[in-house]
């Protein structure tokens, strides 16, 4: 109990993120096959150590449970994303952009990325800072 006149401090939601493996942010479980797209050098790393039996390959050949699309410009993301959907209908699709506050050029952001992702017909449900330099929302398609 807080001594008297203080009040206990509010947590935030965020604060149970903290510590969480990023796998586990991602939504990575055991069996899965999680399909990188446009990933920079070492992003496997990034990853860390996976659940049992996961596959992680480059691109999109064959069925995933989990497909993670790193999108670096606007132009990029309006050219690849009715075809990237398609990976959304039986899996999870993370459209993954660059932070304002990384290094790298980008004219994305997670406004720009909803929109886009919603007016493909898919919908958003969970968002990720996947490191200093990426953030990334999933998608799925949206439900008749």
């Amino acid at each position: 109990m807080p001594p008297l006149g203080e009040l206990p401090r509010a947590r935030s939601r965020l604060e149970g993120y903290a510590g969480v493996p990023l796998y586990q942010k991602l939504g990575i479980k055991s069996g899965y096959t999680v399909s990188l797209v446009g990933a920079p050098p070492g992003f496997r790393q990034t990853l860390g150590e996976l659940p049992e039996n996961v596959v992680v390959r480059d691109g999109v050949r064959g069925q995933s449970n989990l497909t993670l699309w790193f999108a670096r410009s606007r132009t990029e993301l309006e050219e690849r994303l009715q075809r990237m959907k398609v990976f959304s209908k039986n899996a999870g699709l993370w459209i993954i952009w660059p932070k304002q506050t990384s290094q790298l050029q980008t004219d994305l952001g997670q406004p720009v990325v909803r929109e886009a992702g919603i007016a493909a017909g898919m919908v958003d449900f969970k968002i990720c800072s996947i490191d200093k330099t990426w953030s990334g929302l999933r998608f799925t398609l949206k439900k008749k």
